[in-house]
């Protein structure tokens, strides 16, 4: 492999071990939300589906920048949020 080859090898994994710290996050109405996948395709399409049967989901995409996979095609990349349900309803 070229050192450049391994150059984007390793920023690759560097932005999946990044997207991996992203683990929940609180909107503006102080709801709060985990990230129960990142990704995009059929396999965006099949978690999104069940993810909704978990219940509220919200979808944000996300800068494929980076991502030797997305390179070159006009896939977009997607987080899929859950919210985490209030206990005393």
């Amino acid at each position: 492999m070229s050192s450049e080859g391994e150059c984007r090898f390793a920023t690759n994994r560097e932005l999946v071990e990044n997207e991996n710290q992203v683990r929940e996050k609180t909107d503006e109405n102080g709801n709060r939300w985990y990230r129960a996948y990142t990704g995009s395709g059929a396999h965006f399409e099949s978690w999104l589906a069940q993810c909704k049967e978990l219940g509220e989901v919200m979808v944000e995409e996300v800068e494929p920048d980076g991502y030797i996979c997305l390179e070159g095609q006009d896939e977009k990349l997607f987080r899929i949020w859950v919210k985490y349900k209030d206990p005393d309803k």
